[in-house]
């Protein structure tokens, strides 16, 4: 017992003596960042996306005899300015409109539940301002292909109207109208790749990733009943429908 204990204090003499014992060792990744995008450079540029789509006697499983049309369209140009290498802050403002008509459908869940809609007409347009951050990450050694990544904050508001005929048929038959007004407010996250086909001038493709948003409605129905509708959401999965294809000029 006696020569055991001996052993384990020579054991603690000798690592207690070792050069640097108890001190921390500092070290560096040492990985290195190209500057993809150099400091005082403006970036500026516009996305555009738009659909349209009609259909005649359109089935989509539980829902039967569509027949309508609807088309969307937004744009929102930019202007970014890099303050420092990699590192770019600014502005983007945009606009969207949708439209909506619906002539006729129905919506048959069995053979004795079914729902019938017709004569259904929908627009919307919206108006919006958004201040981004970002940080460029290149690829490697590359200057033509990279990564960024894009902090948002968004406000914005509009109208929209939307319109039905109501009371069954003939001289019973109604149209009854709604109009609204809207406030959003948008926080996100969006990771985007870029490639440059010269050195001024870059396709972006950007997907929404993170987000909290929040909406306030007021309707107005028939020029009579008033109500109010408030709207939140948070999403935290990759969202493919706010993929987004844009072109960017680095001046």
């Amino acid at each position: 017992m006696l020569k055991l204990s001996k052993i384990l204090l020579g054991i603690c003499a000798f690592a207690l003596a070792a050069p640097g014992a108890g001190a921390q060792e500092h070290f560096s990744r040492d990985l290195e960042q190209v500057s993809f995008v150099p400091k005082g450079q403006w970036i500026t540029g516009v996305s555009v996306g738009y659909s349209q789509s009609d259909q005649d006697n359109y089935q989509f499983f539980v829902f039967e005899k569509i027949k309508g049309d609807t088309y969307s369209f937004k744009v929102t140009p930019m202007a970014l300015y890099s303050f420092k290498d990699n590192l770019a802050a600014g502005i983007k403002v945009g606009y969207e409109r949708s439209k909506t008509r619906l002539d006729a459908g129905s919506l048959i869940l069995d053979s004795e539940t079914t729902f019938n809609a017709d004569n259904l007409y929908s627009i919307r347009s919206n108006f919006f301002a958004t201040g981004a951050f970002r940080n460029y990450i290149s690829l490697g050694d590359s200057h033509r292909f990279g990564l960024f990544n894009e902090l948002q904050l968004t406000l914005g508001g509009g109208r929209a109207k939307y319109s039905n005929y109501t009371g069954g048929q003939g001289e019973n038959r109604h149209i009854e109208g709604t109009y609204e007004s809207n406030f959003n407010l948008n926080v996100g996250l969006t990771p985007g790749f870029v490639m440059f086909l010269n050195n001024y001038s870059a396709i972006e493709v950007n997907i929404g990733v993170l987000g909290f948003g929040y909406t306030h409605t007021r309707a107005v129905t028939n020029q009579v009943q008033v109500s109010h509708r408030k709207t939140k959401h948070a999403n935290f999965k990759i969202n493919l429908f706010s993929v987004q294809f844009g072109m960017a000029f680095y001046l």
